[in-house]
């Protein structure tokens, strides 16, 4: 906390409007949206690597924060304010960060995928001031930030490491699936079981089967598209896969939109939310639009 306060004596409207707009860098939207464009439009093996890492890192770290528990650091110290604009956003449990998690599943493989030392740079230097973000605003800790940061950082060098194991062996995609849906469902489980029995609010487990859902959906389309698909991302100049994106990602949103009109007196609705979308993302889209190049050739 001592470090929070000496952050917090630094504060300035500008500098709050800027962190904040640092810290929107470490949301899923943007996560998303960039395995999206690989996957639609670039490289459909990297999105995959991508997603491995970002949904594996989420699980492990929504995992840690129901199992340790610890409380935001507003409620830590009663007399430290965060900024106010960033409260809405910091749901669950404090350790680890969420966002440093996303932020460093997205930037550190594109920092090992890149070769010109300047670009490495300048996503290690990005997920590095996204976590430097969310103790500015208040929402994390040191060690909440520098924890998302090893283990997403271990996971990403792993997952890397293999990648040829992962993404380029089709003999291995039911093992692989499985692997991710078994780990997808054991966390779900577990956070439904830490409810259950009292010793988590409903609303802290809720964070924990939306990655389980989301990684659940991962598992099935990655299995489904590898099988039976075989999305190709070539075939369109610029403009047409700019026009691929902005149209999936503009129908991702209404189906997000419309999934959010069913039932939610049970979390579990929004574990079959998150499950559709990352279905569409990579199963249902993908068909749609080949279905459709193709009777336009």
């Amino acid at each position: 906390m001592t470090f929070l306060w000496l952050l917090a004596d630094i504060r300035t409207p500008f500098l709050d409007k800027l962190m904040q707009l640092v810290t929107y860098m470490g949301q899923e939207i943007l996560v998303i949206a960039v395995i999206c464009a690989f996957y639609w439009c670039v490289d459909k093996r990297f999105a995959y690597l991508l997603g491995f890492t970002y949904f594996t890192a989420g699980l492990c770290v929504q995992t840690l924060k129901i199992t340790f528990r610890i409380p935001r650091p507003w409620i830590l110290d009663p007399k430290f304010h965060a900024v106010e604009s960033a409260v809405p956003g910091a749901t669950g449990y404090s350790f680890p960060s969420g966002h440093t998690q996303s932020a460093v599943s997205l930037f550190f493989p594109l920092a090992l995928r890149c070769r010109q030392k300047r670009t490495k740079f300048l996503c290690v230097m990005a997920f590095l001031l996204i976590g430097f973000s969310r103790m500015y605003l208040g929402c994390h800790t040191p060690k909440d930030v520098l924890a998302a940061m090893g283990i997403s950082i271990g996971i990403s060098g792993i997952l890397w490491h293999f990648k040829e194991y992962l993404i380029k062996d089709d003999s291995r995609t039911a093992f692989i699936s499985a692997i991710l849906a078994f780990i997808s469902v054991s966390v779900s489980a577990y956070a439904l079981y830490l409810s259950l029995n009292g010793a988590i609010a409903l609303k802290y487990a809720a964070d924990c089967l939306k990655a389980g859902g989301a990684g659940l959906g991962f598992a099935a389309g990655y299995y489904i598209e590898q099988k039976y698909i075989r999305f190709q991302t070539a075939g369109l100049n610029t403009s047409g896969q700019l026009l691929k994106l902005i149209v999936g990602l503009a129908a991702a949103f209404l189906l997000k939109e419309s999934l959010s009109f069913l039932p939610q007196t049970s979390v579990l609705a929004k574990a079959f939310e998150y499950f559709i979308l990352v279905l569409w993302v990579l199963v249902i889209y993908p068909i749609l639009f080949t279905k459709i190049q193709r009777r336009t050739i």
